[in-house]
């Protein structure tokens, strides 16, 4: 994989009350990747730019709802996630990252 793939994989971080649950109890990030990345691209990705060790990763795919704007049917376009599990000792501070 080149490393210019591996930079464009990874959409940006989740900030949300779960993820940050998650990220407490279980050492786990979510991410919003694109849609056709695969677990090991997103496992290279996370390792090359946080410089961390990771346990494993989860993928999912959340079909976007139907939505209604006045009387104009809508949607919203599918978001691939990815939760990755980091190993015992490891930690990302978004915070910190950031230039």
């Amino acid at each position: 994989m080149s490393q210019e793939r591996l930079n464009r994989v990874l959409v940006g971080p989740i900030v949300s009350e779960k993820s940050t649950m998650l990220a407490d109890k279980n050492n786990q990030i979510a991410f919003r990747v694109v849609k056709d990345a695969t677990k090991k691209e997103v496992k290279d990705a996370v390792e090359l730019l946080f410089k961390v060790q990771v346990e494993s990763v989860q993928v999912i795919n959340l079909k976007g709802k139907q939505k209604r704007f006045g009387r104009f049917e809508g949607r919203r376009s599918d978001v691939r996630k990815a939760y990755v599990c980091l190993k015992p000792g490891q930690d990302i501070n978004f915070a910190q990252e950031v230039k």
